[in-house]
């Protein structure tokens, strides 16, 4: 709302502006008027003319004034003016910026000099006020990329920067060799499980020699005696 507001109070006062500095001429015075015996094109050179001023053209009822092209101004053409004006005063306003060309339309009196070339400037009206604007926080800056950390490098037991681990060697015990047992079949752990029985003895051996011997002895007396 504010800054509609201001828009319209610097538009209105572009208007009040372009008023207050309005300007009138008099073609040709202070000094001549619309006429043949005046140097109209110098007194308009020597003339600023802006949006809104007005031309006021004094002539006698023998003139009348013509707004012409450039193209019939040039060439005193009078058969297709773009406005006519007759009645002795005739006032026109500068409504826009630009070259108007303005020439009399009685025959002869255009290449005797009754010609006038308007160049009208725009009013340079003040730059707009600039609104009041609620503050824009500070653009941060940019965010520099995070410098991703580094773990160290994991080397391999292979690797030469780390020195290998100290392995102490698995003894293993000597095989030695295989001796062929002497044992005899019996002497083997039975199948079952039971204690092995040992062998007999040498004095064993000679016991039960004796005893058979003995027991031969008796069967013999025996025989014999039948």
């Amino acid at each position: 709302m504010g800054v509609l507001r201001t828009q319209m109070c610097l538009a209105i006062a572009t208007m009040l502006m372009s008023v207050a500095v309005a300007v009138t001429y008099t073609v040709g015075s202070p000094n001549g008027s619309w006429d043949t015996s005046t140097n109209l094109q110098a007194w308009a050179t020597s003339k600023s003319f802006s949006v809104g001023d007005n031309l006021v053209f004094q002539y006698m009822p023998n003139h009348d004034v013509n707004e012409v092209s450039k193209t019939d101004y040039d060439s005193c053409q009078t058969s297709n003016p773009i406005q006519t004006y007759t009645g002795s005063n005739t006032a026109v306003r500068l409504s826009s910026p630009g070259k108007r060309y303005f020439i009399c339309g009685t025959m002869g009196h255009c290449s005797q000099g009754m010609k006038v070339k308007i160049d009208t400037l725009a009013i340079s009206a003040p730059p707009p006020a600039t609104p009041p604007s609620a503050e824009t926080p500070p653009t941060p800056p940019p965010a520099s990329p995070a410098t991703p950390v580094r773990s160290p490098p994991m080397h391999s037991p292979m690797s030469p920067l780390s020195p290998p681990k100290s392995q102490s060697p698995v003894s293993s015990p000597a095989s030695s060799p295989v001796v062929p047992s002497t044992e005899s079949p019996m002497n083997s752990p039975s199948p079952s499980g039971s204690t092995p029985t040992p062998p007999p003895s040498l004095a064993t051996k000679i016991n039960a020699l004796g005893g058979l011997t003995v027991a031969f002895g008796c069967a013999m007396v025996m025989l014999l005696g039948l």
